[in-house]
């Protein structure tokens, strides 16, 4: 707890300038497959409490999709992109470019469609984090779960084997033309890369 409390805002303006050249680097990604601009807003970036997390999203028993990734290297970090699924379903329409309520259940293409997603944002996240740090990362292939939010939060624990007592939340919208549909983004850092962060921001 001493180790966050003493640069958790420091830590967070350094998050937040690494999520900006991420996510944006990530909307162009994915305006060069759509073949048109989407664009997303400046993510609002916050230190959350690993155990609190779940109010900000939903209750517990609502159910959520998350996409999952974990990179290793100098630095160890987990990264989800977490979203209730009727948005989830909504961001499938907005990527594939239907109308909204086109999707109704996630199926082994509109779960490729998500995976991309968060793929395409953590690898930019992740390659913006090492540009400014100066260390390598290397991200897992995406896994998408759905299950309620009290259990991708159970997830998250478990894999943190109790390293890490905060989470970054990053919140933002993806727009394309008239269409938003927001997404948070959770990142994950280990106490060992946070130590190294800080020596770096």
């Amino acid at each position: 707890m001493e180790l966050q409390e003493k640069f958790s805002d420091k830590m967070t303006t350094y998050f937040a300038r690494i999520a900006r050249e991420g996510i944006h680097n990530a909307a162009k990604g994915f305006s060069g497959m759509l073949g048109q601009e989407l664009t997303v807003l400046d993510p609002v970036v916050t230190m959350i409490p690993l155990f609190e997390i779940v109010k900000e999203i939903s209750g517990p028993e609502d159910e959520v999709v998350g996409i999952y990734l974990r990179a290793d290297g100098e630095m160890v970090t987990q990264f989800m992109m977490v979203i209730p699924t009727q948005r989830a379903l909504e961001l499938v329409d907005l990527l594939m470019e239907q109308p909204i309520g086109s999707t109704q259940a996630l199926g082994s293409l509109e779960r490729s469609a998500l995976a991309e997603v968060g793929n395409l944002t953590a690898s930019f996240f992740m390659n913006s984090l090492a540009n400014i740090s100066g260390v390598s990362l290397r991200p897992t292939p995406p896994a998408v779960i759905v299950d309620m939010a009290g259990a991708i939060i159970d997830i998250i624990i478990a894999t943190t084997e109790g390293i890490s007592e905060y989470v970054m939340m990053l919140k933002t919208k993806f727009i394309l033309n008239d269409r938003a549909v927001e997404t948070d983004f959770w990142v994950i850092p280990d106490e060992a890369t946070l130590k190294l962060l800080s020596m770096r921001a």
